[in-house]
């Protein structure tokens, strides 16, 4: 039976620079990792609503400019855990310093050319961002009150759909009002702002864990999820019978497989199998795959559906329109991430995760209803991200009772990793539904609701997964408490 203990609240006393958990660092340290989380969902999400006119802006071919979206998840995808291995190892502080300097310099360069090749760079650097939230949610770990650790990192956990649905009306309302570069001079200027907020009034947490980074797992982990998320990316318009496809993804088995085994066999492994084999991560791991998923198909499809052509299926919105009717999201997932914080205090994580697994079928079960009012396709938003928000919000703190506080920012990152293989995987499967259901160029309303019907498939196999989870974590054990395993 292992029982990892969490640390101190404030530094040593023999520290140059101890200090009170209640000075300055931690008065703001929330305020400014809550911005960043959402701000780097943002920046992640702004593309979108652009893509079908950057051709015309940049003169490249629409397979070209998909590469906008694509290299941001891949680098997202691979950085994740390399990061929070980092951070676990040098300093929480720094690594999220790295993340924002990537980010702004990703925007600045986004800001001041129209070259794709340059674009796809930035976007690149812009990839970075991912590993805001879980190295974030382990600063918030180490360095708060317990007492308000649990609604904190419930936040900043569902920051990702918070800025997710801001990103899509601000992206669209600069692109309709002013030219598309300004939108990233706004971004850089934020990045500058939350890198000096970060560099001024966030301390360095004391935890460490040591040891030698895992350089040759690094290589490893980034080669086997290039050849798993490229052809699931590109597998739409490159054929999924191609030999290029098939190829890429049998590359992508044997790779994880020479991965996993020399990560078993390291003392210093960039992922701790063993611990991640354990049922109280592996589970919430597994969750976040399929919530990542279902999550990115509420925006996604929804999006899509309500600027199609009226007739069969669509609402004729405009980009800004479409975007106004998913501001709802955003309030559902910022009141209800605190919902979910408070009832898993008081009834434990399994209740609230299970409760959201139910919003995320309901949702999409109003999705499937064709030819629906437009307040229903608003409702069912709301009701899809109250689902996604309480159990974003639960997701972390499972984490956080399950594993050292050492490798605290690395098991995140491995959760997170697996959140945006979720959306990857989600894109491709409903640009494949859509792309065969269309009509004159048009999807019809069998395609979208094919698409809904594949996304509540995976909220009730959230429902199954939850029903396994530990169910011993009520409000009498401290939400700094781990799991006994």
């Amino acid at each position: 039976m292992t029982i990892s203990l969490p640390r101190p609240l404030s530094a040593p006393a023999d520290h140059p620079g101890a200090q009170p958990a209640s000075a300055n660092g931690s008065r703001y340290l929330f305020p400014i990792l809550a911005f960043a989380g959402v701000f780097q969902a943002v920046l992640q999400t702004v593309m979108v609503p652009l893509l079908p006119s950057m051709p015309t802006f940049t003169g490249a071919s629409q397979t070209s400019v998909s590469w906008l979206i694509t290299t941001t998840l891949l680098v997202g995808a691979v950085v994740t855990p390399i990061f929070g291995r980092l951070a676990d190892m040098f300093g929480k502080k720094r690594m999220l310093l790295v993340a924002f300097v990537f980010m702004t310099i990703g925007a600045l360069i986004c800001a001041v050319t129209s070259d794709i090749a340059f674009l796809i760079f930035a976007r690149g650097l812009q990839g970075a961002g991912a590993a805001v939230i879980p190295v974030g949610i382990s600063i918030l770990r180490d360095e708060l009150p317990r007492e308000k650790v649990h609604g904190a990192i419930a936040m900043m956990s569902s920051t990702l759909g918070i800025g997710t649905a801001l990103g899509l009306p601000f992206a669209a309302s600069v692109a309709e009002y002013s030219n598309w570069h300004v939108l990233f001079w706004v971004i850089a200027g934020i990045g500058l702002a939350v890198t000096l907020a970060a560099a001024l009034f966030i301390r360095e947490s004391e935890v460490r864990s040591g040891g030698r980074f895992d350089g040759t797992g690094a290589v490893g982990l980034t080669a086997a999820l290039v050849c798993l998320l490229v052809p699931i990316t590109q597998g739409s318009s490159w054929g999924w019978g191609s030999p290029a496809v098939l190829g890429m993804f049998g590359s992508s088995m044997f790779l994880f497989a020479l991965w996993g085994y020399q990560q078993l066999r390291n003392r210093n492994p960039l992922v701790d199998l063993r611990v991640s084999a354990r049922r109280s991560v592996l589970l919430p791991h597994v969750t976040a795959l399929l919530v990542g998923f279902a999550f990115y198909g509420n925006a996604l499809i929804t999006t899509q559906l309500l600027q199609a052509p009226r007739g069969d299926a669509g609402y004729g919105l405009t980009i800004l329109q479409a975007a106004v009717c998913q501001l709802p999201t955003s309030l559902s997932m910022i009141v209800f991430a605190q919902v979910g914080a408070r009832v898993s205090e008081r009834y434990g994580s399994k209740v609230t995760i299970l409760s959201g697994a139910i919003c995320l079928v309901l949702g999409y079960a109003l999705h499937t209803v064709p030819n629906k009012e437009l307040w229903l396709v608003i409702a069912a938003l709301g009701v899809a991200a109250i689902g996604t928000a309480l159990v974003y919000s639960t997701l972390p703190m499972l984490i956080v009772r399950a594993v050292p506080s050492t490798q605290m920012a690395a098991a995140n990152g491995v959760n997170v990793l697996l959140r945006t293989m979720g959306t990857t995987m989600c894109s491709a499967v409903v640009a494949t539904v859509l792309a065969a259901s269309m009509v004159g160029g048009v999807a019809s309303a069998a395609g979208f609701s094919i698409a809904y019907g594949v996304c509540a498939v995976l909220a009730v196999l959230v429902f199954a997964v939850s029903l396994a989870l530990p169910g011993h974590d009520r409000a009498k054990k401290s939400p700094m408490e781990p799991l006994v395993t």
